[in-house]
């Protein structure tokens, strides 16, 4: 299931702005090349970029539990989990598709609480207005934030100028005010960091494009209005949770093949989006 999808019948067609339209995100720039990094990403992924080894063959077994990739799930006053079982799927999936090493489930973050830097990928979620954070709450995920830690936000009511985005956008507005929201690209690195992706999943698909904050040319923050988790959802028993609309399973899979590729950005964000690493690419997942 390697390759670029092919387009699945009834999907919403991809019409993300290319670079230089109008609406384009044009601070995210990845061909950065790493010396303008932050410094402090390498030390707050050491242990994450043991246990990935950017998904190459072999899995990094010596290093021990600790070296595992396990999500921070933020919790917040309003409806924070709407999906209880869906990153303990990505995980599984991620497990089965790469040679990341995987803890069984998200971890509750408190951002009010040390040890933020023990979960360098964050997932924020919502079903409903987002309660905005404390001043001490949002220094503290600014900072991760600039020392290289990355942040996934997710919609799960599928709204668009209300509930969850309304607030949510109000919220990251107020966590990096230099740093807009922006359409991503559809030429950026995050499309063909492990899958080769040209559209988006989820268990609806309200927008045909990811918006993203970026620091020093990274992407620091992802915002999903699509209902990402919906579509990882898994019951105990082994069915869905949610069907997705209006493109089935395919847009499922994509889905899946997305969240991949935004665990794979958030531990390996120095691939170079040049001629002679595509090829690598897509033979490898053919």
């Amino acid at each position: 299931m390697g390759g670029r999808a092919s387009p699945a019948r009834g999907m919403v067609a991809d019409r993300r702005p290319r670079r230089n339209e109008p609406g384009a995100a044009r601070f995210l720039d990845p061909t950065m090349s790493s010396r303008h990094r932050l410094i402090g990403r390498r030390s707050l992924l050491g242990a994450a970029l043991a246990a990935a080894a950017c998904a190459w063959p072999g899995r990094a077994r010596a290093f021990g539990a600790t070296s595992r990739l396990q999500i921070g799930q933020i919790q917040h006053g309003g409806r924070g989990n709407p999906r209880p079982t869906a990153i303990r799927r990505l995980g599984w999936e991620l497990a089965r598709r790469t040679s990341i090493e995987v803890a069984n489930d998200a971890l509750p973050v408190r951002l009010d609480r040390p040890g933020l830097h023990r979960t360098p990928m964050l997932y924020l979620a919502g079903d409903g207005p987002l309660p905005g954070f404390s001043e001490p709450e949002r220094a503290a995920l600014r900072r991760h934030l600039q020392y290289g830690g990355f942040l996934l936000v997710d919609s799960a009511d599928g709204s668009d100028g209300g509930g969850f985005d309304a607030s949510a956008r109000r919220e990251l507005a107020r966590l990096l005010p230099a740093a807009p929201l922006g359409a991503i690209p559809r030429e950026h690195v995050l499309y063909k960091s492990f899958y080769l992706l040209d559209r988006q999943g989820g268990r609806v698909l309200v927008k045909p494009w990811l918006e993203a904050q970026a620091l020093d040319g990274r992407l620091a923050v992802v915002y999903s209005q699509n209902d990402l988790g919906g579509a990882w959802a898994r019951a105990e028993a082994g069915d869905w949770e949610y069907p997705c609309t209006p493109g089935g399973e395919a847009q499922r899979e994509t889905a899946f093949r997305l969240g991949v590729n935004l665990s794979m950005y958030a531990l390996c964000t120095d691939y170079k989006d040049d001629a002679v690493h595509l090829p690598f690419i897509m033979k490898r997942r053919s």
